[in-house]
């Protein structure tokens, strides 16, 4: 009996210090899907898709102030004390005002096939983390108008190790795509939300039809990005799960990103340096070109194995 008391006791103690909270448009009162929550420097996790979040107070005693944002909308800072329930956010005007709708091409093109380089070497993969999200340059073709129809993106899911044990996974990702801004991604595109799930089923390449978001590449080219939101159900609804583990260090506890599968490899058959990575919650979300400048130490960068090798099958117009 006294087990089944401190049983409840303990889970009243966690419903007090876990607050479930949506974020929703100001505007329309709809969820504001896959809302980027960050904690604090370093520390963040993502919405889900009808925009709701858990913050766990007692896993976070030192933060005070939760940051909300997403793309279109105007980011806002909340107390996380006495969290409420719904937090509003209001729409961007500088980015709608942005916002260029393109009528859909009705003229003839011709496909254009950018090949992905991919490979199955666990030790020349980027382990991806919610914290990071990777970038690759695709300009226009022959200066003529250019729509991505789809992604091919390169994803390695450990075939060969899964053989000696169970590594199930099911893992969220979304699509982002941004302007060049003097070599580096700028704006971002405001579009629908690209999400999908990828699991142990899948292996060494995932096709993503992407056409009907109706995404054309500007003059100057664009960025398209991959980045975890994390674990998934079956029906591809995101788990709220911790992003981080606690290790003991000299320097006391660290928190230290959680990985998730698959794989991302990088290759170093590519002649250009194409891909730009950036921590969402760190250092100012800034992007850096993937080279030693961004990290001398990363096995990757040491090998050479600086570039993603995402593909895409591009429709050329003729006008």
């Amino acid at each position: 009996m006294k087990v089944f008391f401190l049983a409840i006791i303990l889970t009243l103690t966690a419903v007090v210090n876990s607050q479930t909270t949506f974020v929703k448009n100001a505007v329309t009162k709809t969820p504001v899907s896959f809302a980027t929550i960050s904690f604090g420097d370093g520390r963040g996790t993502f919405a889900g898709e009808e925009g709701e979040f858990r913050f766990e107070a007692s896993k976070y005693k030192d933060i005070d102030s939760l940051y909300i944002s997403a793309i279109g909308f105007e980011s806002k800072a909340v107390a996380t004390e006495g969290l409420v329930s719904q937090v509003y956010l209001q729409p961007a005007a500088s980015q709608l005002e942005e916002v260029v709708l393109t009528s859909e091409k009705k003229g003839k093109y011709k496909k254009k096939k950018l090949k992905e380089t991919t490979h199955i070497n666990y030790y020349n993969s980027w382990l991806p983390t919610v914290e990071s999200e990777v970038a690759v340059f695709f300009e226009r073709q022959e200066g003529k108008s250019t729509k991505v129809a789809q992604l091919w993106l390169p994803i390695n899911s450990e075939k060969e190790f899964r053989k000696k044990g169970n590594m199930k996974f099911s893992t969220l990702f979304r699509i982002q795509f941004y302007k060049n801004n003097n070599g580096l991604p700028g704006d971002a595109m405001v579009h629908d939300d690209i999400v999908f799930r990828v699991s142990e089923q899948d292996d060494e390449m995932y096709e993503l039809d992407i056409s009907k978001y109706q995404i054309f590449i500007p003059k100057g080219g664009l960025y398209a990005s991959l980045q975890v939101l994390g674990y998934a159900d079956p029906q591809g609804k995101l788990i709220q799960t911790k992003k981080y583990n606690e290790i003991e260090t000299p320097r006391g506890v660290q928190k230290v990103s959680i990985t998730f599968r698959p794989l991302l490899p990088f290759t170093n058959d590519l002649p250009a340096q194409k891909t730009f990575v950036r921590r969402v919650f760190f250092n100012n979300k800034k992007w850096q070109v993937f080279d030693k400048s961004y990290n001398e130490n990363s096995a990757l960068v040491k090998t050479g194995h600086v570039n993603y090798g995402m593909g895409a099958l591009l429709h050329v117009y003729n006008k």
